[in-house]
């Protein structure tokens, strides 16, 4: 039996299963000539940009293959892998302001906000997504907000697009390769430590940190507390876990989803998500791979 590959869920915004045959080659073309004035817009930011993601995925789904080996129905939950695309109708930017209790009508944001500098240069060296503010420029209370969205691991989509821009069957063809999304890099190696940098730091000033990552990345690093805390006293970090939903008419949207409090330390404990293997175990692998220096 055929195992379940990830392929293409949104494409340059669009619904991927929902887009004809044409659309896919056409599409398929400008991911593989990645020429930025041919890419469509991008609909999930404001003032929808040109797409500045190469070969414009926006996310990814689990397909099983049908009996012609075209794409079957898709498996559990979209998995974002352009932060982009966390962007949609602020649905994050209000989820977080509701949380916290800043009026609606007077929550301010800014992305991309300088947070550190090297040390040589003076020029800043981090930064922190976006801050979500609300109050006078005199007396000013905010929040920032990281959005972390999954890396996967595996062959790279060009093989996908080369097909994709020759298919003509109503159905899209099984994904060509093998990819899965690389929880690991994802957490421990890139958001765990843009977190102990920065909550400390955030702390000490009496503000705190939101990270809003996607339910599939959630699960993979444990999902929510047997007990989950929905005090801003309780901890650090508000994580926030929106979720990409197809509706009836085929087209997904980003809706609300869990939130909880946790402080940096358990944070930390959840995405390292990992723990040393027995040294039996490891030298058992250890000799396989083995191999005489020449």
């Amino acid at each position: 039996m055929t195992a379940p590959r990830y392929g293409i869920a949104e494409w340059y915004g669009y619904s991927f299963l929902d887009l004809s045959p044409s659309e896919r080659n056409r599409l398929a073309r400008i991911a593989l000539n990645n020429r930025a004035d041919e890419r469509p817009c991008c609909p999930f930011q404001e003032g929808k940009p040109p797409c500045s993601k190469k070969g414009g995925v926006c996310s990814l789904h689990s397909y099983m293959p049908d009996a012609d080996g075209m794409i079957d129905t898709p498996e559990g939950d979209p998995v974002i892998v352009c932060p982009k695309r966390f962007n949609e109708k602020h649905v994050v930017v209000r989820w977080l302001a509701d949380i916290i209790g800043f009026p609606s009508d007077k929550v301010m944001i800014s992305r991309e906000v300088p947070f550190m500098q090297g040390t040589e240069t003076g020029r800043p060296a981090g930064k922190i997504d976006l801050v979500i503010a609300s109050g006078s420029k005199e007396r000013l209370s905010w929040y920032g907000l990281e959005i972390q969205a999954v890396y996967f691991s595996g062959p790279g989509m060009q093989s996908e697009f080369a097909k994709l821009e020759r298919s003509v069957q109503p159905t899209p063809p099984f994904p060509v390769e093998t990819r899965r999304p690389d929880w690991r890099s994802s957490s421990a190696k890139r958001l765990m430590p843009q977190l102990q940098i920065k909550v400390p730091t955030l702390r000490r000033w009496g503000s705190k940190m939101a990270v809003a990552v996607d339910r599939p990345f959630f699960e993979a690093i444990g999902g929510p507390s047997s007990n989950p805390s929905h005090d801003l006293s309780d901890g650090d970090i508000v994580w926030l876990v929106p979720e990409v939903e197809r509706g009836n008419d085929g087209k997904y949207r980003l809706t609300r989803g869990h939130w909880e409090v946790l402080t940096l330390e358990k944070s930390h404990e959840k995405l390292l998500a990992a723990y040393a293997v027995r040294r039996d175990d490891f030298e058992t692998v250890l000799r396989n791979k083995l191999e005489l220096l020449k």
